[in-house]
């Protein structure tokens, strides 16, 4: 099926937010792994995600890394950053800052902390927020992550905001790793962006019409993940798409069995031999010797390798 029809689509990185031995942000380095990104396979950047520790960084912080990314050139319109706070003032100075530096739509987690609330609930928060902001430049791809966030995004509640909000609300990153649910939605909503949040679940889901993929692997594997996505947009299941899905499936299969921040960032802390990336905020840590090494054997057994630089 073919999702031409569609507003955002790609493969877009969650990507890693690296730090100084202080736990600052460093805005250097997150722009230059910015465009080591955009050079290799990504269409788009899904900064301040999960996988961006967005949560271990404060409101004034995740702003300031929003501005450093822009004054550094990376290109704004690719951005998709991750907006969505406990606090609905919160969400909307981050939502705000999004917009002002020109990113092209935004990654809206629910408000996470009260659990169990009604879909009506839910509704009223993300409508608050369009309703504060008042700015038809907002697109807004919905955060469904519940095994992370504990709080789901219900069909009802897409149904819901894309009757109220349909240019605002274009889009949701499905992470649950539940491919029913991401098929389900490109089924019940047309022209509503779908993206996987797991890389071995993007084919399936273009295959349905959706948009593509958000993933923490894209960090490194983004040339493979676009080599799906290009292939499958040329030649659906004409071409040898099945094919370049293997090693795609094979980078996520490792990080999988490896706590996912750490790995990806001792993988990138090898690729570039800088050992800054490693730096990370408690409580994640960094992983022990004898396990960085073994991912390290694992990957180099598969026979991948990252791409070099542009």
């Amino acid at each position: 099926m073919s999702a031409t029809n569609l507003e955002l689509t790609g493969v877009y990185a969650a990507v890693l937010t690296p730090q100084h031995a202080d736990l600052s942000p460093d805005h250097a380095r997150l722009a230059a792994h910015s465009r080591w990104l955009l050079a290799n396979g990504c269409d788009g950047l899904g900064i301040l995600g999960t996988t961006g520790e967005a949560n271990s960084f404060s409101v004034a912080e995740r702003l300031e890394i929003l501005d450093k990314l822009a004054e550094n050139g990376v290109p704004t319109k690719t951005m998709m950053p991750g907006t969505g706070c406990c606090a609905i003032p919160d969400t909307v100075e981050v939502t705000k800052k999004a917009i002002e530096i020109g990113a092209g739509a935004v990654l809206m987690l629910p408000p996470f902390y009260y659990k169990n609330q009604s879909d009506e609930g839910l509704f009223a928060a993300y409508s608050e927020v369009i309703q504060r902001i008042g700015d038809d430049r907002l697109k807004i791809c919905v955060y469904h992550f519940p095994q992370m966030s504990g709080v789901p995004v219900s069909m009802n509640l897409i149904a819901m905001l894309r009757k109220a909000y349909p240019d605002t609300v274009v889009g949701m990153k499905d992470s649950s790793g539940v491919l029913d649910n991401m098929l389900t939605a490109v089924r019940e909503f047309p022209g509503f962006c779908v993206f996987s949040g797991a890389d071995d679940l993007m084919l399936p889901v273009l295959r349905e019409g959706g948009a593509g993929c958000i993933t923490a692997c894209a960090n490194i594997a983004a040339d493979l993940a676009q080599a799906v996505h290009a292939e499958y947009r040329a030649n659906g299941d004409a071409g040898n798409v099945d094919e370049l899905q293997k090693p795609l499936a094979a980078v996520r299969r490792i990080i999988s069995g490896y706590p996912l921040i750490p790995s990806l960032k001792a993988m990138v802390a090898r690729h570039t031999g800088d050992e800054a990336w490693l730096n990370m905020r408690p409580p994640v840590m960094k992983m022990d010797a004898g396990q960085t090494q073994r991912l390290y054997r694992e990957y180099d057994g598969a026979g991948l390798a990252m791409a070099q630089a542009a």
